[in-house]
C-alpha cells in the first residue's frame, strides 16, 4: 500500500476512535478529527506536561480517582509492552490524544456532548459543534458520509490548499439540508506529514508553544470581543466595496515584524501618534484591532527602549553608570530577541512543513498569551527609561531605585537586576574612595566632587564636597557625609600631613567583593554596607586625629590661643600692660613694631609664659591694626599667633580674624580694669596728702563715688566676660575636642566656640548698638582718669606751693626774723582764694557732667541688655543693678515687661 493509502487508513481509524470515545456522530466529528490529526501528526504538543511518563501517570491517576483500579493496571501493562516494542516513535502524542478524547467524553448524556466540548484541552479553540465545522463543498461528503465512500484524500488536499482562514459571509449556497449555517473555523489546521523527530530534539519555540493552548488562560487575558471574532474569522474590507478574508498568518507575520520595530504590510508605525496602527483600508473588526494593537505595543515599547540604548551608548558624556544602565537594558532586549527568534523559527518551520499554506500553527490567541509577560516586562523597562531621561550617575540610580519599591515581585526582581548593574560603578568608586582616597569621576557621576584647582591649605574645606543631586536615594545623608569624610581624611593625611603610614583596617578592602553592589540598596535585609562605611570611617578618622594631636600638637596650640589671644595668661597680660603703658599712650603713628616686639619678649621672659614650648612662643607676635585719625597705641595694638601646616585647617585666616576681634575687645576691657586700678591707687596715695587742703574734700569725695561706680561696672563686665563667656565656652570646647570622632567635628566645635564668644562679647551684628554704648562707657572711664589726673596735678602743685611758703616762714623764724610780712600774707591769701575759685568750680562741674553722662550711659546700656535675647547677658543687667539704683532713675527699667524674661529664665 502506498503512503496515501496508509494515511487514509490511519485517518479512518482515528475517526472511528474519536466517535467511539466522545460519543459524537460522524456529521459533527470533523473538528474533533482535525484536532486529533493535529495532535498525532504534528510536533506541537498541546499540554505543558509533554513528557510521556507524566502523561501516562495522569491517565492512571484519573482512572484510580474514578474507581477503575483494574483498568489502571491494564493500562500500565499495555503501556509497558508498547514501550518495549518500539513500534511508535511519538508515543507521548498518542497518550495525549487518549487523554484529550477522555476529557471530551460526555459526562451526563448525549445532549451535553452535542452542545459543546467543555473546557477540555481538546476543545481549545473550538466553538460549539453547530458552528465550528469548516465550510467547504469538498468536505460535504465527510459531513454526511456514506458507508461506501469515505474519501479522506479530499480532506488532506483541503488542508494543503490555500483556503481562507477568516470569517466568510453566510453563504447562500449552503445545502438546504444543513440546519445551521456553517462559517469557516479559525482553528489552525496542521499538516498530516509525519515528523521523524523525538521529543528531546524539538526546538525551544515548539516547547514554548506547547504552553499556550490552555483555553482558560487565553480567555482570561484576551479581550472578549476579540476572542469571539477570531473564532469566527477576519474579513478585510477593500476600497472597491469588495471584501476578502485576511489570513491569520498575514497578521501574525506583520505582528512579528512590529515586534522588531519594522513596519509590516498592514501594521505600520504612525509618528504622529507615536504608536503602531492598522492600515485604515483594512476593515478589520474593532475587537481584533484592539487585540492587534495590544500585540503591536510590544514593538512600540521595544523601539522606544532600543532607540534610548542606541542613543546613550554612543554618548560619551553619559558616564559609567549610564553605560551600565544601557547594558542592563541591552540584556533585557537580548531576551526579547530570543523570543522573536523563537517566533520566527516557529513560523518558518511550520511554513516549511506546509502548515502555513492555509493556516498557521501559531494563532493570535497563542501569540497574545505568549507575549503577555514580555509585554509587561517591556512596559516596566519603558517606564524606567522615561523616568531616567536626562539623568546620569547617582541621580539615574535614584530613579531606578524608586521603581524597586513596588509590591509586584516580578517588577521588584526586574528592577533589582537592573539596579545591581547600574549601582556597580558607584559601588566600585565608593570602595576605592573610602580605602584609597582615589576619585576617578570623569563624567561627574559620583556624589563626591573634587576641585583640582584648590591648593593644599584649603584641601579640607574646599577641595571635596557632596553633590547632593547625585546622592542615591538608598544612601542616607549621614552615610554620604561619612563617605566624604573618609576619603577626604585619606587625602588630607597624604597631601597635607605628609603621613604615609598605613591606616588600620586597610587590608579589609582586599576582602570586599566589589561585585556585591546590591548591599547598598538592600540595607533593609543586610548591614554589610553600613558596617563597611562605619569601619572605614572610624579607623581613618581616628588615625587622622592621632596625627594632629601627637605630631602637630593641635591641643597645645589651641590652649596657646586661649592663654595669649583670649588673655588667659593673667600675669603675662598684666606685666605686658605695665611695660607698654608709656609706649601705647603715644599716638598710633609714633609706634614702631620692633620696639613693641622687644617689649613682648621681655614680658615673656619675666612671666610664666617662658615655660611654654618654644614652638608656641615663636608663633607669638605683635600686630598693629589699621590706624585711624586720633588713635593711640592702645587702639591699634594687638597680639598675633602664626599658624601653618595642618593646624591651619582649624585655625583658618577667618578664625584668626575672629580671635583678633575678641582680643581687641578683651584688651579694651582689660585696659579699663587697669585704668581703674591706677585711679584707685592715685586716690589712696593722694587722699592723705590733700588733707592739707580741706577745701578739696568735696571734690575728692565726688571722685571716690564716681570711681566706685565705675569699678563696680567694670568688675561685673569682666566677671561676665571671663567666667560666663570664656570659661564656660572653653570648657565645652575641650569636652567636644576630646570626644570628637573626626576633624569636621573639631572644626565645627571650634567655630561654634568662636561664634558664641563673639556673640556674647557683643561683637555680632545684633549687639552692635550695645557694643557702641559699652565703648562710650569705656571712653568716660578714660575721660574720668584724665579729669582726676588733671585735678591731682593742680592740687599737688598747690600743695607744693603751700609747703614752700611754710618752709620759708620756718626758716625766717629760725633766723630770728618775722615769718611773713603783712603784705606777703595778704598776697598768699589772695592767691589761695584765687586757686580755690579756679579749680573747685571747674573740677566739680567736670566731674558732675562725667557722673551724669556715665549714669545715663549705664542706664541705656541696662535697657538694651535687659531686652537682649541671650540669657547670660540679661543676667549681667541684674548684677549691674543689684540694688536697683539705676532702676529707680530710669522709667524704662521700671516696666514689669523688662524683667519678665529674666524672671522666666530664673
Amino acid at each position: 500500500m502506498d503512503r496515501r493509502g496508509t494515511n487514509e487508513t490511519e485517518t479512518l481509524l482515528l475517526q472511528k476512535l474519536c466517535c467511539k470515545i466522545t460519543g459524537l456522530p460522524e456529521d459533527v466529528i470533523l473538528p474533533v478529527l482535525q484536532h486529533a490529526l493535529r495532535i498525532v501528526g504534528s510536533k506541537v504538543d498541546p499540554l505543558v506536561e509533554n513528557d510521556e511518563i507524566q502523561v501516562a501517570e495522569r491517565i492512571k491517576r484519573r482512572l484510580v480517582r474514578r474507581g477503575r483500579e483494574s483498568d489502571a493496571a491494564v493500562f500500565s501493562d499495555l503501556h509497558r509492552k508498547l514501550q518495549s516494542q518500539g513500534v511508535l516513535r511519538n508515543r507521548w502524542s498518542i497518550l495525549h490524544l487518549l487523554l484529550s478524547l477522555a476529557d471530551s467524553a460526555p459526562k451526563s448524556d448525549n445532549a451535553t456532548s452535542r452542545s459543546g466540548l467543555g473546557s477540555s484541552v481538546f476543545g481549545v479553540g473550538l466553538p460549539s459543534h453547530a458552528t465550528s465545522t469548516p465550510f467547504n463543498p469538498a468536505l460535504r461528503h465527510l459531513q454526511h458520509p456514506t458507508p461506501g465512500s469515505r474519501d479522506v484524500t479530499s480532506l488532506q488536499s483541503m488542508t494543503h490548499s490555500s483556503g481562507s482562514s477568516g470569517i466568510s459571509s453566510i453563504r447562500s449556497d449552503i445545502n438546504s439540508n444543513d440546519p445551521t449555517p456553517v462559517p469557516q473555523s479559525f482553528l489552525p489546521v496542521t499538516t498530516f506529514t509525519h515528523v521523524d523527530q523525538d521529543r528531546n530534539s524539538r526546538s525551544t519555540g515548539m516547547r514554548l508553544a506547547s504552553t499556550l493552548t490552555d483555553r482558560g488562560t487565553e480567555s482570561s487575558l484576551m479581550p472578549r470581543g476579540a476572542r469571539t471574532v477570531i473564532e469566527s474569522g477576519i474579513p478585510i474590507n477593500r476600497g472597491d466595496n469588495t471584501s476578502y478574508e485576511l489570513p491569520e498568518s498575514e497578521l501574525i507575520k506583520d505582528i512579528v515584524y512590529t515586534f522588531q520595530g519594522i513596519d509590516g504590510k498592514w501594521i505600520k508605525f504612525d509618528p504622529s501618534k507615536d504608536a503602531y496602527r492598522i492600515d485604515s483600508q483594512a476593515g478589520i473588526p474593532k475587537a481584533v484591532r484592539q487585540l492587534v494593537g495590544k500585540l503591536a505595543e510590544c514593538g512600540w515599547l521595544f523601539k522606544k527602549i532600543k532607540n534610548y540604548v542606541e542613543t546613550k551608548t554612543v554618548d560619551k558624556t553619559f558616564g559609567l553608570v549610564g553605560q551600565s544602565f544601557c547594558a542592563s537594558l541591552h540584556q533585557e532586549l537580548t531576551e526579547y530577541y530570543r523570543l522573536i527568534a523563537v517566533l520566527e523559527s516557529q513560523l518558518h518551520q511550520e511554513l516549511d512543513q506546509g502548515i502555513g499554506l492555509g493556516f498557521t500553527g501559531l494563532s493570535l490567541r497563542q501569540l497574545f498569551v505568549w507575549t503577555f509577560d514580555p509585554l509587561h516586562r517591556l512596559k516596566t523597562l519603558a517606564t524606567v527609561v522615561d523616568g531616567c531621561k536626562g539623568k546620569k550617575g547617582g541621580a539615574l540610580s535614584s530613579s531606578v531605585y524608586s521603581y524597586m519599591l513596588h509590591g509586584d515581585p516580578f517588577i521588584a526582581s526586574l528592577i533589582k537586576h537592573i539596579l545591581t548593574m547600574v549601582a556597580q560603578p558607584i559601588y566600585c568608586t565608593l570602595v576605592r574612595w573610602i580605602y584609597d582616597g582615589e576619585l576617578e569621576d570623569t563624567h561627574d557621576e559620583f556624589f563626591v566632587a573634587s576641585d583640582p584647582t584648590v591648593k593644599n591649605d584649603r584641601l579640607w574645606h574646599d577641595k571635596y564636597s557632596l553633590r547632593k543631586s547625585m546622592i542615591p536615594n538608598y544612601v542616607t545623608t549621614d552615610q554620604a557625609r561619612r563617605i566624604l569624610l573618609t576619603g577626604k581624611s585619606i587625602n588630607y593625611l597624604r597631601q597635607v600631613c605628609k603621613d604615609t603610614a598605613p591606616i588600620k583596617g586597610r587590608e579589609k578592602s582586599i576582602e570586599i567583593d566589589r561585585n556585591n553592589a546590591y548591599v547598598m540598596f538592600m540595607q533593609d535585609t543586610t548591614t554589610e554596607f553600613q558596617n563597611i562605611i562605619d569601619e572605614a570611617y572610624k579607623e581613618t578618622s581616628l588615625h587622622l586625629l592621632d596625627v594632629l594631636h601627637e605630631k602637630y600638637k593641635f591641643l597645645d596650640h589651641l590652649k596657646a590661643m586661649r592663654r595669649y589671644l583670649l588673655l588667659g595668661q593673667g600675669d603675662f597680660i598684666r606685666h605686658l600692660m605695665d611695660l607698654l603703658e608709656e609706649d601705647l599712650a603715644k599716638p598710633a603713628g609714633n609706634l614702631y613694631l620692633h620696639n613693641l616686639t622687644g617689649i613682648l619678649e621681655t614680658a615673656i621672659r619675666a612671666t610664666n609664659a617662658q615655660f611654654d614650648d618654644s614652638d608656641i612662643l615663636k608663633r607669638l607676635d605683635v600686630r598693629l591694626l589699621e590706624v585711624s585719625p586720633g588713635d593711640t597705641g592702645w587702639d591699634v595694638f594687638s597680639l598675633d599667633y602664626h599658624v601653618d601646616g595642618p593646624i591651619r585647617t582649624v585655625f583658618t585666616p577667618e578664625c584668626i580674624i575672629m580671635y583678633l576681634r575678641v582680643f581687641n575687645f578683651l584688651w579694651r576691657a582689660k585696659r579699663m580694669e587697669y585704668i581703674l586700678a591706677m585711679i584707685w591707687k592715685n586716690q589712696i596715695s593722694n587722699a592723705r596728702m590733700l588733707r592739707a587742703i580741706p577745701e578739696l574734700t568735696g571734690i575728692l569725695h565726688q571722685c571716690h563715688v564716681l570711681a566706685a561706680e565705675m569699678v563696680h561696672f567694670i568688675q561685673q563686665v569682666q566677671y561676665y566676660i571671663n567666667f560666663e563667656v570664656l570659661e564656660c565656652t572653653w570648657d565645652e570646647l575641650l569636652t567636644k575636642v576630646k570626644e570628637a570622632e573626626d576633624l569636621d567635628y573639631i572644626i565645627a566645635a571650634h567655630q561654634k566656640f568662636l561664634d558664641t564668644v563673639t556673640a556674647r562679647c557683643l561683637l555680632d551684628e545684633q549687639s552692635r548698638e550695645i557694643l557702641t554704648q559699652l565703648r562710650t562707657i569705656f571712653d568716660l572711664v578714660i575721660e574720668f582718669q584724665a579729669a582726676q589726673d588733671n585735678f591731682y596735678s593742680e592740687a599737688t602743685q598747690e600743695l607744693d606751693i603751700r609747703r614752700c611758703y611754710g618752709h620759708r616762714r620756718e626758716r625766717r623764724s629760725k633766723e630770728g626774723n618775722w615769718e611773713v610780712t603783712d603784705e606777703e600774707e595778704e598776697d598768699e591769701q589772695l592767691r589761695r582764694i584765687s586757686f580755690l575759685k579756679q579749680i573747685i568750680p571747674s573740677t566739680r562741674a567736670r566731674l558732675t557732667v562725667l557722673s551724669q553722662s556715665y549714669q545715663d550711659m549705664v542706664r541705656q546700656f541696662l535697657v538694651m541688655v535687659t531686652t537682649h535675647q541671650d540669657a547670660s547677658l540679661r543676667f549681667l543687667s541684674f548684677r549691674l543693678d543689684f540694688n536697683e539704683h539705676y532702676k529707680s532713675k530710669e522709667p524704662k527699667l521700671q516696666s514689669p515687661f523688662m524683667y519678665r524674661g529674666l524672671r522666666h529664665v530664673t
